[in-house]
């Protein structure tokens, strides 16, 4: 009796992390890789979903850079949210950049332009009051062909952030919605895997590319 009492105790604990800290697995994984390989302050730090997750070789991409990457695949903002004190506050970087929004919208229909929006407003001032000097840095939404349904949202989500970032010091925006279209407008699909979700190589030498400019030196 004792030994299924246990049984139960242990699912139940397992049921709350799953139910009520999502992704939790991931952010221990960060902090044990903290522990083991303290990163550096002053980095630059990449948060966000599975875009960023999968970018494996982001370093190389920006060699003359010190790279942090914690995107957590499938991650929505409010995830971002949850975990700030997590995946941002110790790290006291120089340069945020933020790839984040598309998630929260295919998990719901109930999710609005305007609550996304708002989420990415209530990120932004979470890190601000932690660390009023550090650069804010978004990456647009990308057309992926597989959501090309919530595409509407997400140009109007993108539109929305981008006007409170520029009314904003020291940030900064990046269309990669535009980069990722063909010559009809419509997503690539040359640039992106078999689930028309993810990108591909190609796909991330456009990312590349296009956030270069912005980061800091």
């Amino acid at each position: 009796m004792r030994k299924y009492f246990l049984v139960i105790i242990i699912l139940s604990i397992w049921f709350f992390n799953a139910i009520g800290q999502p992704f939790i697995d991931d952010i221990n994984r960060f902090k044990e890789q903290d522990r083991l390989n303290p990163p550096p302050q002053n980095a630059i730090l990449f948060i966000g979903s599975s875009s960023f997750t999968m970018w494996h070789d982001v370093q190389e991409c920006f060699p003359d850079l010190t790279i942090i990457n914690r995107g957590f695949g499938g991650s929505t903002l409010e995830d971002l949210i949850r975990y700030v004190e997590d995946i941002v506050y110790p790290y006291k970087p120089k340069q945020i950049v933020i790839y984040c929004g598309e998630n929260d919208f295919a998990s719901s229909d109930t999710i609005s332009v305007e609550l996304v929006t708002q989420r990415f407003v209530h990120l932004y001032k979470l890190i601000v009051e932690k660390h009023p000097e550090v650069k804010i840095t978004y990456v647009s939404m990308k057309p992926s062909p597989s959501r090309w349904h919530l595409s509407g949202k997400f140009i109007a989500a993108n539109k929305g952030i981008q006007q409170f970032i520029d009314r904003k010091h020291n940030t900064s925006y990046i269309d990669v919605w535009s980069q990722m279209l063909n010559v009809s407008g419509m997503p690539d699909s040359s640039i992106f895997l078999d689930d028309m979700l993810h990108m591909n190589s190609e796909g991330y030498k456009i990312w590349q590319k296009t956030i270069q400019p912005h980061l800091v030196n």
